[in-house]
């Protein structure tokens, strides 16, 4: 029952249903500190809570000096994850990013490395020998027109691209390919990807590679390519919650 919720939360729904229903609407100044203490007879803890999660929520920004104020709320756009687009070839985002004419590029950073222990895990790695490395490590910011929209660190087995022309994804003959054509080329196979969707803050680094506010939601993506039951590739991949929508298009086939 809402009776049993705790006051702190229930000031914060209030607020939050008020928010979109246009009460307040974008650039609204909220109820300060004091006025929702006397308003709602809690104490300073308690009205300091329940505007914390607002903000957590990337519903309104805190300005020191001015007071509380509901967030503009930028037109949200679209950015597909498309299994279909992998396994035509080339780079899905670039092809997603086309569709709604704009361009996409992306900066890149890439170094062979031994892996984290949860990396390993998800790679299904061997114990680590010493400091060889044994993972290929690709840090990416992906822009649409420039801007930054999405970013992902990818991780594939050292073991299984060493000595082949597709070693690095964004270097060589077949740079950009991305990772389904590029392990077609070495004979593996990718049957599905399993992707994991957790929707958080984000962290200092993430809010200032994207222009966006610390704290400010984003959807982050836990990826993994499999070639039948063995992972070749995984990726974390975060894109700003009030930006863009995650849209997922899969394909549909008669057997």
């Amino acid at each position: 029952m809402d009776h049993d919720r705790p006051t702190y939360l229930r000031i914060a729904d209030r607020l939050r249903a008020e928010i979109v229903s246009g009460v307040f609407a974008p650039g609204a100044r909220l109820p300060s500190i004091p006025e929702l203490i006397k308003a709602e007879g809690v104490s300073d803890v308690t009205a300091r809570r329940a505007m914390r999660v607002l903000v957590s929520e990337g519903l309104v920004t805190a300005q020191p000096g001015r007071g509380t104020f509901v967030r503009e709320r930028p037109p949200i756009r679209r950015l597909v994850r498309s299994w279909y687009r992998e396994m035509r070839g080339g780079s899905p985002f670039a092809a997603d990013l086309a569709s709604q004419g704009k361009t996409g590029t992306w900066d890149y950073v890439t170094s062979t490395v031994q892996a984290p222990a949860e990396i390993r895990e998800r790679l299904s790695l061997d114990a680590p020998q010493r400091d060889e490395p044994d993972a290929v490590r690709t840090e990416y910011v992906f822009r649409a027109d420039g801007e930054p929209v999405m970013l992902s660190t990818s991780w594939e087995p050292y073991i299984l691209t060493r000595g082949t022309p597709v070693v690095f994804p964004e270097d060589g003959p077949h740079e950009g390919a991305g990772v389904v054509e590029r392990m077609r080329l070495i004979d593996v196979l990718i049957t599905h990807a399993v992707e994991v969707l957790r929707p958080r803050p984000a962290e200092n680094k993430e809010a200032e590679r994207l222009g966006i506010q610390a704290g400010d939601i984003v959807q982050a993506i836990e990826r993994t390519y499999w070639a039948d039951d063995r992972p070749v590739e995984t990726a974390d991949i975060v894109i700003p919650g009030e930006l863009y929508q995650v849209v997922y298009a899969l394909p549909v086939r008669e057997e």
